[in-house]
């Protein structure tokens, strides 16, 4: 148990200080807006808080008059968040003890839509050239695991794959989204991974649908961090390990789409809930596209992370481990 506590505080303290303004620490130095759910083993309830820079210090939201059970419920809220900044300064801060158990930030989506071939180096890893519009897909809720949680292999699938991903929380119900005014529809932002059975996307013509979504494809975390600590989406860089090793080193400044075409472009055929999560690609590196091409297997150690929204660690399992 206290390794596991190490690794959380290691993994969310890889958020960088200077993201945050300084007057968004209080005497504990405590940086507001950046959320977390988590349980205590003691009751197994479902909770919210914020946890500091450094990953040692949270507070618990519960005792907030304008407080949700969860996220999503939370950012239905969004009154509520003037309020919750109002109020940081005078909570009780708690040590991040060994009995927080973190969960994904959010676990309930409506949406979780993904975007193929969205970086300019992977379009050219895979002699791909430039798309004109997005690819989009799907990947079902049940996919979701935190960011400390194992992926689990499938017998069923034989080449399961990697993809470190910025993904984008909408904060507000959107339709018809004109461009200029998309990032207004955002709540903020995660890391997370898009694990892929390469074997079934490829299969009969494509099920894309069934390789993105086997349970445990779709690890998020470790927090949520609220846009205005994420001024320059645009400019990130982005870093998957497998086993120590580096596979992919990107940047999101070269996301051919950027969240506000994308957020556009889905508005016009869909409604976007508050929660819904957008995947907005990856870079080169997969393992589908390294020579010879290298899929993962048990016993695999994938760490994941994205300057300033912090870092994720996922063994691979076996399937019923």
């Amino acid at each position: 148990m206290r390794a596991a506590v190490s690794l959380f505080r290691n993994h969310l303290s890889r958020i960088h200080a200077e993201a945050l303004p300084r007057e968004y620490y209080g005497e504990s130095t405590m940086p507001r807006c950046r959320f977390m759910q988590y349980t205590r083993p003691m009751d197994a309830q479902k909770r919210l808080g914020m946890v500091s820079e450094d990953g040692t210090k949270m507070v618990e939201l519960s005792n907030i008059t304008c407080a949700a059970p969860d996220m999503i419920q939370f950012i239905h809220q969004r009154y509520c968040m003037d309020s919750l900044l109002d109020s940081v300064q005078y909570m009780d801060v708690q040590e991040v003890g060994e009995d927080v158990v973190l969960l994904p930030p959010i676990n309930a989506p409506s949406k979780i839509i993904g975007v193929g071939c969205n970086y300019l180096d992977s379009c050219d890893e895979q002699h791909q050239s430039v798309p004109r519009e997005p690819a989009f897909f799907v990947k079902f809720n049940t996919s979701i695991i935190g960011a400390l949680d194992n992926i689990r292999a499938h017998n069923i699938a034989k080449r399961i794959d990697y993809g470190c991903q910025l993904a984008v929380v909408i904060g507000k119900q959107c339709r018809h989204v004109p461009r200029i005014s998309a990032m207004s529809c955002v709540f903020g932002y995660m890391l997370a991974q898009d694990i892929t059975a390469r074997d079934w996307q490829a299969l009969l013509g494509g099920q894309v649908m069934l390789g993105k979504s086997l349970d445990t494809f779709c690890p998020l975390g470790p927090v949520l961090v609220h846009k205005i600590h994420m001024p320059d989406v645009n400019n990130l860089w982005i870093k998957t390990f497998v086993n120590g090793q580096e596979r992919q080193s990107g940047s999101t400044r070269n996301m051919i789409f950027k969240i506000d075409y994308l957020i556009h472009r889905l508005t016009q055929f869909m409604t976007l809930c508050p929660g819904d999560i957008i995947l907005t690609g990856t870079p080169a590196g997969s393992g589908a596209y390294l020579k010879p091409s290298t899929f993962l297997k048990p016993g695999d150690l994938v760490e994941s992370e994205i300057q300033n929204l912090g870092k994720m660690r996922n063994k691979v399992v076996n399937p019923y481990a």
